[in-house]
Parts: structure tokens; sequence; C-alpha cells
């Protein structure tokens, strides 16, 4: 059914005035996140890793052992945000990473570089979960997808402008008698801190309470908001009921952890690592690349990414989300990242490597809009946490498995394969859901343009 003119009048400038206010501010808070969880991935080759005499495996648990602090805390931190509020925690989350973030500038030994990566991610603990539970609660599901996609450009951006900004601070070796790499950790952890306090006052629950949208705007946004929930809480399936223990006796969240697992994987593997190889170039081909030289050429990939992240999700909001918006880009990947051992030169592996951060970065925003679709209230909260969780998993396992192949190896390959292997297997189990119908979307009353089953 279509909707009348005013009401349609409405939704637009209702979803619009989220578009502008909302989502640009949470994107800065995971911007900022991302950079500071990856930081330590341009410090390694620039000076920390021969500081602190790290081997790739001891690099790669220092990296992993994040995830394991976040672990400990996940779903609890999307309970109590779904219990006090996204402004309180999401604050409380930044102001608290900002802080550890900001010790390591005075790290000087491996096991204070493995406790502070393990304090980081207990401090992190339900960041991500709770900015994607947070903008879910401001949309309905068919706008979720672009609302999201806008949300996750924030992820290769880190990249296209931190690893510049990276390579820029690192640059300044001595300021305040630090090296180079503790210049950097100092000036991208004090963000951390002031958009915490900031968010503290700009953040609004709920639409309900927006004084920004007009009456007519914050009445269409929460019923439209209170019929969807009420749409899946009468679902028929039994998962949708919003129950704590539903959420984690249901199986097609747990098939959708580890779908989620495969992309996380691919992802941290290359966020860590691809520093690292880009430095090795310099002996594999015989060049020489600058501090600056290397931070832009670990930017290339990340640039194309965001542009593909834009149109793949702008592409499924508009005609329906279908299975091969995730699974497609999860076999892209799963195939080119292997490739990237057979070229010949810096500027093919790169390429080769572009690809695989298109792949990836295209599916993750698509892929988040299908566990709100029957999840709701509690049940949404810790859903989303558990399927992070799994992506926490994948974080510490890429990142200790990667550095420790590549020392038992000499090489990169078994790693790469592995992380190739991980990616097509979240697209088998992708369509498996599909065909027997676990990502369908309860169909609503009434929409403008119908969102699409994941089939």
């Amino acid at each position: 059914m279509v909707a009348d003119a005013p009401s349609a009048a409405v939704e637009r400038t209702a979803i619009k005035k989220v578009s502008v206010r909302l989502v640009p501010f949470v994107a800065l808070m995971f911007f900022v996140n991302y950079l500071d969880r990856t930081a330590v991935s341009f410090a390694e080759p620039n000076g920390m890793g021969q500081d602190l005499a790290l081997t790739a495996a001891q690099f790669g648990f220092a990296s992993g052992i994040f995830f394991l602090g976040y672990i400990v805390l996940e779903v609890p931190s999307n309970m109590a945000l779904h219990r006090f509020g996204a402004r309180r925690w999401l604050a409380r989350i930044m102001v608290t990473w900002g802080i550890v973030s900001l010790l390591f500038t005075w790290v000087d030994s491996t096991g204070q570089l493995y406790t502070l990566r393990f304090l980081l991610g207990v401090a992190e603990a339900g960041f991500f979960p709770g900015a994607i539970l947070f903008l879910s609660q401001w949309v309905p599901s068919r706008h979720r997808t672009k609302i999201l996609g806008l949300f996750y450009l924030a992820q290769p951006l880190t990249t296209v402008l931190g690893a510049p900004l990276a390579g820029w601070l690192i640059g300044h070796h001595g300021l305040f008698g630090l090296e180079g790499w503790r210049v950097m950790f100092l000036f991208v952890s004090i963000p951390a801190i002031l958009l915490g306090v900031v968010a503290w006052f700009y953040l609004i629950d709920k639409p309900a309470d927006a004084k920004w949208l007009t009456p007519a705007e914050r009445t269409w946004l929460t019923e439209e908001l209170a019929a969807e929930n009420a749409r899946k809480a009468g679902h028929d399936d039994k998962h949708a009921k919003g129950d704590l223990k539903k959420a984690f006796g249901s199986g097609r969240v747990w098939v959708l952890a580890m779908v989620y697992f495969g992309f996380i994987y691919g992802l941290y593997a290359l966020a860590f690592f691809l520093p690292t190889i880009i430095d090795g170039f310099q002996e594999q081909y015989g060049t020489t690349f600058s501090v600056m030289d290397k931070a832009w050429i670990t930017a290339i990939p990340y640039l194309p990414a965001a542009f593909v992240l834009f149109f793949w999700t702008r592409h499924a909001t508009k005609h329906g989300t279908r299975v091969w918006h995730v699974a497609g880009p999860a076999v892209v990947g799963g195939v080119s990242i292997p490739l990237a051992l057979y070229m010949g030169s810096p500027t093919a592996t790169v390429a080769v490597i572009t690809v695989t951060a298109c792949a990836i970065f295209a599916a993750l925003p698509v892929f988040w809009s299908v566990p709100s679709r029957f999840l709701t209230g509690a049940a949404a909260a810790a859903g989303i946490a558990l399927i992070n969780t799994a992506g926490n998993v994948a974080g510490f396992a890429s990142s200790y498995i990667t550095g420790w192949l590549k020392d038992w190896t000499g090489d990169y390959y078994v790693p790469l394969y592995l992380v190739g292997f991980f990616m097509l297997l979240s697209a088998v189990l992708m369509i498996w859901l599909s065909a027997r119908g676990g990502t369908a979307e309860p169909a609503p009353a009434t929409e403008n343009k119908p969102m699409e089953a994941l089939r």
C-alpha cells in the first residue's frame, strides 16, 4: 500500500533530519573509535616493533588481545545501554577508552602492551553494537540499510584519513621528548575523551524526546517504530519476542554470528597487518618508502571501499536487500585475497587488496540490517551484541593466527588463504540461511517501497 502524500512528506523530512543530525556524529565517534583501535598497526612498523622487540606473533597477540577484553563485557555493556540509554552509556564508553588509549603513549614493555590492549577492549566493550542498536531505534527497517551505510562509511574513511594522519604524527619524532609512534598515540586519544563529553549533551535516546523534530515527525517515527516492534513481537517465529533467552536460543542469530565471523576475520587481518605487509614490499621488491609513503599506500584500498560501500547500500535500499548483497561480496573477497599473493609488484598487490576491502565494506552495513528484522527490545540488544561478540572472536583469531602463521611459515601465504576460506564460508552460510527463510522480514502494513526478503 502506498502511503498518502502528507505522511510521505513527514517520513522524508524525519529520515533526513535523523540522517543529518545523528548519523554524522555517531559516525565521527566510530571514526575515532576505529582509529584508536587500529593505531597499533601504524605504530608497529614505525618504531614500536623495534623498540619493544616484538615478533610477528607477539604483535598479533597484542593486536588480538583487545578483542578478548571486548568480549568479556560486550553483552553486559549492550544490556546496560538498553537499560540506561545510549546517551549516557556511549559517552561513558568514549571517555574511558580515550583515557586507556592515552596510556599507550608511555608503554615500554611487551607485558604493558598486552595489558593496555586488553583494558582498551574492556573500555570499548559495547560501543559498536550499541551504536548499531541506537541508530536502529531511530528509523524503521526500510530505511535502516541506508542509515547504517552512512554510519559505516566512517570505518574505511578512518584509514583513508587516519593513515596519513598517523604518518604525519609519527613524523614528529622528538616532540615532548617522545618517539614518533608515541606522539601518534598521544594525539589520537584526546579526541575520544572530548567527544565523550560532547555526546553526553548532544545525543538523545529516542525520537519522542527530540526537540529538533516537528511534532508530526516525532509522532510518525514513534508510531512507526512502535508498530514495527509490535509486528516483530507478534510474528509467529518463536525467536521474535523480546526475551533475552530467546535471542541466545535463536538458531539464526548464531548462524548470522558465524557469517559475521568470516567478514571480521578478513577485515582485521587487513587492518592490523596491511601496514606491515606494505613495509615488507621494500625488501620483497627492492624499493624504499618513507613513513608518509607507507601511510598513503595503506590508505589506497579504503577510498574505493568507501565509494563501493555507499553505492552498494544505496542499491540495496532502493531495490530491496537480497542475499547476494551479502553473499556476493563474501565470494569476491574470499577469492581475491589469496590472489594478492601472486602479484608481481606493489601496485598489483595493492590493487587486488583493494578489491578485497571493497567486498568486505560493501557487505557489512547490509548485513547489520538483518538482525533487527526479527529481534526487538532486550532481545535486539543481546542478539546484536552476541553477533558482534563473534566478530570480536574473529578479530582476536585473525590477529594472533595471522602473526603466528607468518612466524611459522615465513610468509603470508597460509594466513591469507585462511582469510579466503572464512569469507567463502560466510557466503555459503548466508545462502543456506536465506534458503531456509531465516532472513526474511515480516512485511509491514504500509510503506512506500517494501523491503524485499533476503532470498
